[in-house]
This record gives C-alpha cells, sequence and structure tokens, in this order.
C-alpha cells in the first residue's frame, strides 16, 4: 500500500479479504454497505475508490464483485469428492467455452457441450475460470443467478462451505450453495420456492464440478463477475 489507511478504509478492506477468504469472491458494494451499516452502496463505492488510490485493491469496472487483492493467490480447502480429469480446452485462442445442455453421465467439457466461445480471458475472474454454464430455471434468483445467464466456473473440487457450486448429483448437474456436515452435504438454492437436496455420501454419487466465480447476465457479454 501507498499510504496508510484510515479506520474506516480498514474495516472496509478487512471485510473484503474476509468475504474472499470465506466465499472465494469479492463481496459487492451492497454487501459492503450493509455489513459495515453505510446508508447506500455509492458509499462503499466512495471507500473503495480511495483504497484502489492507496494501492490496497484493484477495481474492475462495470462489475459488481470487480474488486482484486494486489498479487492476489486464491486458497483453496478440500472439503468434497474428487472431480475427474476434465480435457484439456483451450481458453487463450478462443476465449472461454460456452455449456448448454449436459448429457447425463458425460462430461462437462466434452466437445458436444460446447456451444460456442466466449472472448473472455480467464484471468477476468478470480480465481480464473474455466468455463461458462447456462443457467436453467430460477432456484438462484435470489443471488442474481437468472434463468438464461452464464455462470462463470472456476473447475476445483475443493470447496467451503457457502460457496456456490456447479455439482453432479448421479448424472444432473445443478448450480447450488454448497454446505457440508460430516457425510450430509446440503445444496441449498437461493429462491424459497426450492427446497434444500440432501445427499448422503455414504449412499449417494455426488462430484463438484466447479465454484462460481462471476456471472455474464443474460449470456450478452455483460460481466457481473
Amino acid at each position: 500500500m501507498s499510504r496508510p489507511l484510515t479506520a474506516r478504509q480498514q474495516h472496509v478492506f478487512d471485510f473484503i479479504v474476509k468475504t474472499m477468504g470465506d466465499f472465494g469472491y469479492p463481496p459487492t458494494r451492497a454487501e459492503i454497505a450493509k455489513a459495515l451499516g453505510f446508508r447506500s452502496p455509492n458509499a462503499a463505492e466512495e471507500h473503495l475508490r480511495a483504497l484502489e488510490r492507496k494501492g490496497a485493491i484493484r477495481i474492475i469496472r462495470n462489475t459488481s464483485r470487480g474488486i482484486r487483492l494486489p498479487n492476489q493467490e486464491p486458497q483453496e480447502i478440500s472439503d468434497a469428492p474428487t472431480a475427474p480429469p476434465a480435457p484439456h480446452v483451450e481458453t487463450q485462442t478462443n476465449g472461454l467455452p460456452v455449456i448448454g445442455e449436459v448429457a447425463a453421465g458425460s462430461p462437462i467439457l466434452a466437445a458436444e457441450h460446447i456451444d460456442r466461445y466466449c472472448p473472455l480471458p480467464a484471468e477476468y475472474f478470480t480465481p480464473k475460470a474455466d468455463y461458462l454454464l447456462r443457467v436453467r430455471g430460477l432456484s438462484m434468483k435470489d443471488v442474481g443467478i437468472l434463468e438464461g445467464d452464464l455462470l462463470a466456473v472456476h473447475r476445483t473440487d475443493r470447496v467451503r462451505d457457502g460457496q456456490i457450486v456447479v455439482a453432479r448429483i448421479e448424472d444432473e448437474v445443478t448450480v447450488k450453495r454448497f454446505k457440508r456436515q460430516g457425510h450430509t452435504v446440503t445444496l441449498i438454492a437461493e429462491n424459497n420456492d426450492f427446497e434444500p437436496i440432501e445427499i448422503d455420501l455414504r449412499t449417494q454419487q455426488l462430484t463438484i464440478e466447479g465454484v462460481g466465480v462471476g456471472v455474464i447476465r443474460g449470456g450478452n457479454g455483460q460481466a457481473l463477475g
């Protein structure tokens, strides 16, 4: 940092670091405002700009979670079943693969699932995205993940409680919030119309295909990551 932070700026910075440590992605302006008692997200934005000027963070414009820490090295804790190795997909030349319908029992990055490529670099998201998954249904609408959106996914089997994951239950792929207690995993919808899905790992098969690291609204290239 080039200059010391004020007490309020330090609170904002600490909240950003804690959120990224807990969930793997930064908070939105609204989340910062709510957690720290600001009257509006605009107040949070002013503190973020001050933190950027002081070199504490880097802001990616026009994104709701576009906050990055300098020299950020994401850390993850293994807490879920291991996914099979992914086939190599070239993302630097073609962009990120957009995954549409996923056939039962086949790898999520199989060639037949790739609808097209989106011209965004993997490093646009933190951690970097490996693919974009087209969202079906409204089970995650309360966190702003809507029908037709593209969820940017970092492929990993290392996940923490509270993270939004792409999970394969038997042959079905779903996007939900992850929670684990002992042998039981609960996949939680962000929509009161949907009941949580409970999986007993002793008798049911669950594979974590990755964690959500951002959203592209309506699949039209407007990134909200």
